[in-house]
This record gives C-alpha cells, structure tokens and sequence, in this order.
C-alpha cells in the first residue's frame, strides 16, 4: 500500500516513490515544455497547423491569441515541474496529481464541447495514452506504507 500523505511531504527535498517515476516525470515534463513554448511562439499558437483549427474565419486572430495564453498556462505547469524534479522532489506526486487531473480535464471537456476540425490534432489521442501511465506514476510516487 502506498501513503496519501505523500501528496504533501513534511520534507519536500526528499523523494521517497520508486526511481523510475523520476524518469518518466523527466519525459513528461519535456513534452509538457515542448507543447508551451510552441503554443505560445509559434505564428498561429498550434491551433491551424497542429489542431487543424480554421484561422481564416472573423475573431481567428482571437483563437491564436488564446492558444498563446493557454501555452503560458502550460509553461507556469511545465515550470513546477522542473522545481520539482530539480530541488522540491517530494512534491513530485503533488505535481503529478495537478497533471493528471489537468489531462482528466481536457478530455471531460473536450468531449462535452468537441472542436470541429478536420483531424484530431495529436493531444487527443496523446491524452488518453498517457492517462494509465500518469496514474501509474502518481501511485508510484507515493511512499510505501512501510516507510517512515
């Protein structure tokens, strides 16, 4: 059995989960930083030439203006992140429960309110992939009942 009382460590400098979280935690967080910075510096944020998002509509300027404030979104998420796995790994769990509620998020929502594209862009597949894998790491993560 795994301790909840992992989500929030008295010591935070301290990782007590299994190690190989700590690796797939460095994977996602380099996607996670990957997928910010293009949403807030490419030319159309992603929404035209990676969510198939029809840009040449009235208020198409608005969607990219969005798709850039969500990536800064994305950005402050990928940012704890790496505080995480560079000097606060105990909050590893912590920080891995805000992603995998955040991609539970995304598909509840992209489900009730769809996009009407063309092709789903690769975040919808990729959502659902990683889910059982998010939710394996956060159970990884957290300390085992026999641990002090």
């Amino acid at each position: 059995m795994r301790r909840l009382s992992g989500l929030l460590p008295t010591e935070v400098h301290t990782y007590r989960g299994d190690p190989w979280v700590t690796k797939f935690y460095l994977f996602l967080s380099l996607v996670i930083t990957f997928r910010s910075v293009v949403h807030v510096f490419r030319k159309d944020g992603g929404a035209n030439s990676i969510a198939g998002i029809d840009l040449d509509v009235e208020g198409g300027q608005n969607i990219v203006a969005i798709f850039a404030q969500w990536g800064l979104e994305q950005l402050l998420l990928a940012g704890l992140a790496w505080l995480a796995l560079f000097r606060y790994r105990g909050l590893i769990p912590l920080i891995l429960l805000i992603n995998l509620l955040d991609n539970i998020g995304r598909i509840l929502i992209g489900r009730s309110k769809p996009l009407k594209i063309d092709r789903p862009p690769p975040g919808a597949y990729g959502q659902v992939i990683i889910l059982p894998f998010l939710a394996l790491a956060l159970w990884c993560s957290l300390p085992k009942r026999d641990e002090s």
